[in-house]
């Protein structure tokens, strides 16, 4: 595509939308925060040929106080529509897309509370933790074009930021334990006993949770699985030695034991930064379990965990979009199922 639909919408919202909103509802407009962000492939200027088959279009993201929102939202957009065309620059405004008329009204609180799982900024550790890493990149993701109070604004800066140092401490722990515990532990376990289908899962989970250790090395939020491959050759140290090996590993062609040793050169480098980091001490080379494995990021794990503040030890981080989730299942709920059927681009 040649143009992204963010640049078209840009245009749009200074050109007919905020116009209308500035004559019409300027204290409104004075509290609510403009642009385009969160959900979607276009937002990370990732959009292509294969991005407009659904909820794509003109966008303009706004978050407002949640009372203004119960008092106002219905007018804005009724107002709003009544005074657009029916396309601009050869994009239609079709109406469902994101509200009225490609202008989708939320509440700042429950934008947040979707995506992050809490109404501000985070406070403490444990609030840190509580936040998916790919749900954080959905809030300071995309642009902000006006925000007269700039309270999202600070909120995006404040994630912007990156995570504390014991909070980031604490994720790459966690994932120096699944990566081994659960991944390359599983998958040479896996391959004595022939199990191909365990061996599967726990391959593809291990090459996943290595990737997202080098985003954590390289203090950058790890995005959504779909994206991940975008982003990390944008990482300065790891992502050329990093996408080397997952190239390497995940062919169909490449056998399980070829895939098992890619694994641990994937060890070894994360291993490696952690100790040139400071993240852990200088230690010894160790063997090779034939029946275990190499459980070196779980050498990392404990020496982590044990240096960290007590309070946050046993804090498990969120890792799932289980916010998104809880959000999409209440969207879902309420949805006739031929409208879902038309969503999902089934046809009878």
């Amino acid at each position: 595509m040649t143009e992204s639909i963010i640049d078209i919408s840009r245009e749009f919202f200074f050109d007919l939308v905020l116009p209308i909103l500035e004559r019409e509802f300027p204290e409104e407009t004075a509290q609510t925060a403009f642009g385009v962000f969160g959900y979607g492939s276009e937002v990370l200027h990732l959009d292509d040929e294969y991005s407009s088959d659904h909820h794509w279009g003109l966008r303009i993201n706004a978050v407002m106080p949640q009372a203004l929102l119960a008092e106002k939202e219905q007018a804005i957009l009724s107002t709003v529509a009544a005074n657009l065309p029916d396309a601009y620059k050869g994009q239609s405004l079709r109406e469902g897309y994101a509200g009225t008329k490609a202008l989708s009204l939320m509440s700042l609180e429950g934008f947040l509370r979707q995506t992050i799982g809490i109404d501000h900024a985070p406070r403490d550790y444990a609030e840190w933790l509580s936040m998916p890493e790919e749900d954080i990149i959905h809030v300071i993701n995309g642009e902000i074009w006006r925000d007269d109070l700039g309270r999202f604004t600070a909120i995006r800066e404040a994630l912007s930021a990156y995570y504390p140092e014991p909070v980031r401490l604490r994720r790459i722990a966690h994932w120096c334990r699944y990566f081994s515990g659960m991944g390359t532990y599983a998958l040479r376990r896996a391959i004595l006993r022939n199990n191909e289908y365990y061996a599967s899962i726990a391959f593809g989970k291990a090459i996943r949770w290595g990737v997202q250790l080098a985003f954590l090395l390289e203090k950058t939020y790890c995005p959504y699985d779909k994206w991940t491959l975008a982003y990390l050759p944008r990482l300065p140290r790891l992502g050329a030695p990093v996408q080397a090996i997952v190239d390497q590993a995940i062919p169909l062609s490449t056998p399980w034991e070829r895939k098992l040793a890619l694994l641990n050169e994937l060890a070894d480098l994360l291993d490696e930064t952690m100790i040139n980091d400071g993240v852990i001490r200088p230690h010894p080379k160790f063997q090779e379990s034939p029946t275990s494995g190499y459980r070196i990021t779980e050498h990392a794990y404990a020496e982590i965990i044990q240096g960290l503040p007590k309070e946050i030890q046993t804090i498990v981080p969120v890792w799932d979009q289980i916010y998104m989730e809880q959000m999409h299942s209440g969207y879902v709920a309420g949805l006739e199922m031929e409208t879902w059927d038309g969503i999902l681009n089934l046809k009878a």
